[in-house]
Parts: C-alpha cells; sequence; structure tokens
C-alpha cells in the first residue's frame, strides 16, 4: 500500500470515529455469543425487532403441499427452547414436541399451505418465495427483519436477511422450519387415508425409491406435482400401458380419476406436450 493510501485510510477511520462520538453513526454491535440465539439477540438489542424467522418444508417434494411458516420467538424463551434447531435434524417425537411449545410460547406464528396445483402453476421457487411473504404478512404485528433460510427474499416491507443454514443458525428460523415440517408431515399422514396405495405417511411425498415405485404402478394422484419431471414420467406410462394392441382405450382398473384430462394433454404420439 502506497503512503497517499494509507494517510487517506487513517483520515476516513479518524472522521468514522469523530461522526460516531458526535452521535451522527451508531456504535459498534457487541455480539454476545448465545448459540443459535445470538442473532436474534443482536437485532433486539439495537432496536430491530421484533424479529421473523421464516422457512419452508416440501420444497422437493414430488406430491402433496408446500408449507412455509413465519416465527417470531420470545427473547426470554432461549432456556425453554434449548435444543431447537433444524426440523430435519430432529427425530419425529422431538419435533412434535418442539412443535406444541412453539404454537404455546411463541409470541407469533402463521402458517401457509399452498397446493400442488398452484406450485404446478407458479413453479417450486416462486411460490416457495410468495408463501414467505404471505407468511410474514399474516403476523398480527409487522416484524422490524425477517430472517430467511439460505436465500434473499424480497418484498416483506421491512429489513431482511439471508442467513445460510439459517435453521441451525438462527432459532427463529429453527422455529419456522419446526412448524412448516409438522404441519406437512401432518397433511400428508391425512393424505395416506385418502390415497394409501402411494404411502404418503411413509415418505411424506418425497423421491424416495418406494414412492417412484408407487408412481409407477398406480400412475400419479390429484394430489402429485405434475410440473416434476418423473410425475410427468409416470403419467404417460400409464397412458400408454392402457392402450391396446388396436389402439383403443382399455379400462384395466388402475387409471387415476383424472385420466381424460391426461389424455387431453397428449401430443400426436401419445406423449406429453411440454
Amino acid at each position: 500500500m502506497s503512503r497517499s493510501a494509507a494517510r487517506r485510510r487513517r483520515a476516513v477511520r479518524a472522521s468514522t470515529a469523530d461522526l460516531r462520538r458526535e452521535g451522527f453513526l451508531p456504535g459498534r454491535a457487541i455480539v454476545r455469543r448465545n448459540g443459535n440465539w445470538t442473532l436474534q439477540a443482536t437485532l433486539q438489542r439495537h432496536g430491530l425487532g421484533p424479529v421473523a424467522g421464516v422457512d419452508e418444508a416440501g420444497r422437493g417434494a414430488c406430491a402433496g403441499p408446500l408449507v412455509v411458516a413465519a416465527c417470531v420467538l420470545r427473547p426470554a424463551d432461549a432456556k425453554r427452547l434449548a435444543g431447537l434447531t433444524d426440523s430435519k435434524l430432529l427425530t419425529p417425537a422431538v419435533r412434535d414436541e418442539f412443535y406444541d411449545l412453539i404454537v404455546q410460547r411463541a409470541e407469533q406464528y402463521s402458517v401457509i399451505v399452498i397446493p400442488p396445483d398452484e406450485v404446478d402453476r407458479r413453479g417450486v421457487h416462486v411460490a416457495n418465495v410468495e408463501g414467505m411473504r404471505r407468511a410474514v404478512a399474516h403476523l398480527e404485528t409487522p416484524p422490524g427483519y425477517v430472517l430467511t433460510d439460505g436465500f434473499p427474499v424480497r418484498g416483506f416491507g421491512t429489513p431482511t436477511l439471508a442467513v445460510q443454514k439459517g435453521d441451525q443458525v438462527a432459532a427463529c428460523v429453527a422455529a419456522a422450519s419446526v412448524l412448516a415440517k409438522v404441519t406437512r408431515d401432518r397433511l400428508m399422514v391425512e393424505l395416506d387415508a385418502q390415497y394409501p396405495q402411494y404411502r404418503f405417511a411413509e415418505h411424506k411425498g418425497y423421491c424416495t425409491p418406494v414412492h417412484d415405485a408407487m408412481l409407477a404402478e398406480h400412475g400419479p394422484s390429484p394430489v402429485h406435482r405434475y410440473s416434476f419431471v418423473n410425475v410427468r414420467a409416470a403419467m404417460v406410462g400409464v397412458a400408454r400401458s392402457a392402450v391396446g394392441a388396436e389402439g383403443d382405450l382399455v379400462d384395466n382398473g388402475s387409471l387415476p380419476e383424472l385420466m381424460p384430462a391426461m389424455m387431453s394433454d397428449a401430443g400426436p404420439g401419445g406423449g406429453l406436450r411440454s
């Protein structure tokens, strides 16, 4: 570094210090480490609360809804919620315990359920982002700051920060992930009762080998996401297996209720139009 550059840097530092002493700039933030409550506590201490965490469940599933939650935790509940972390790292039993505790203790929270047809129509990412905005908008009191998990989201009407591995780093994001995950898992168990042949209660709509096998055998259901490649492929496979040797449709008892819609989307060669 040249001498002139060094002099300019010292001058800037001195000027900044003068402005801070005169009250024109805020003091430096002092971060007191407190596990995954550190970020929320720091923002609260500097008047930027209440702090809302936002997260989703079901983004990668090919069946069932996308669920998004927003949650504001009480600053004094760090001990009561000790052990709270990313919902995927918790056992189902522990998740359920935290869910009940969060519903009981949270300052405020909201949960948004986005049905599969909306996910198909808007795309997973757009539906997810819009769900986050809706979840924050449904909070009773607008938050002073919003923390999101992983990627930045605009449109909250308040300052926001994307936190890498936010559901492990920020307790309010972890709480939102638990609310979203438990809500969605319970919805998938309900769907399992409606469509037992797909075993939704077991895999929760994610693309497991068991789920792929059920798709291949039965074709997709009305609660599958038809924008997903594997679902579209299964739909085509069932349609082709129902075509007789002469090209006429033969009811083999395995066609889903939405077969007419499937065939209306079929191109001249029997495949789906993209």
